[in-house]
């Protein structure tokens, strides 16, 4: 990792210093619409993402040590300082430390399909987790959502659905990323993985009313 990168940098926020709601406004150091990534990977989203759009402001979560160290060089050698990073437990994080109302998107790419039935409950977009999602996001607030799995495609749109059903959301376009290139939806380095193995990306975007 770049000699740059210390534990105590202000990229890097340290879950065990929260008691709390964590305080974005203290976290970025200035005000902005807040994105966070579920699952960054590599970080070709935030990478991309946060140099296209530098006033507002990019939470990465991230559980992999390897992918966590991997992008945290990427945003210091870019100078990029409207990005913070955290590796934690993400469902845990967003129900116990995100705000009501504070973040302007969420986006959930490629996230682990737990493709045999008896995981199925340790997917991310669960009912639990999408009353969350909605609880931390402003009104109008987007969740952008892209998988290649398709059976996780359908049940997350089931779930999406029941809520839309109750008027707490609706469906919307997905909001393509700045980094997608031709013939991309996301641009991330999984989907380029996916496309040249001839897998299918699925996507969706919800909308809190």
């Amino acid at each position: 990792m770049n000699k740059k990168l210390r534990s105590d940098s202000a990229l890097l926020v340290d879950p065990n210093a929260l008691d709390g709601p964590i305080d974005f406004l203290s976290v970025f150091g200035r005000g902005g619409p807040i994105h966070i990534e579920i699952g960054f990977g590599r970080g070709t989203f935030l990478v991309s993402q946060a140099t296209a759009f530098p006033e507002e402001n990019f939470l990465g979560i991230e559980w992999a040590a390897k992918f966590y160290r991997v992008t945290a060089d990427r945003i210091v050698r870019r100078g990029l300082s409207n990005v913070r990073l955290l590796r934690t437990e993400a469902a845990g994080f967003v129900a116990g430390y995100v705000p009501d109302g504070s973040v302007r998107m969420f986006h959930i790419y490629f996230p682990d399909p737990w493709p045999k039935r008896r995981h199925n409950k340790r997917r991310f977009f669960s009912e639990q987790n999408l009353t969350h999602l909605l609880r931390c996001l402003e009104v109008g607030g987007i969740i952008n959502f892209a998988t290649d799995h398709e059976g996780y495609y359908l049940s997350a749109s089931r779930i999406a659905d029941c809520f839309a059903a109750e008027g707490t959301l609706g469906r919307i376009d997905f909001v393509r990323p700045a980094g997608a290139r031709d013939g991309e939806l996301v641009g991330t380095n999984y989907e380029r993985k996916y496309r040249i193995q001839g897998r299918t990306t699925y996507t969706f975007a919800l909308q809190k009313k």
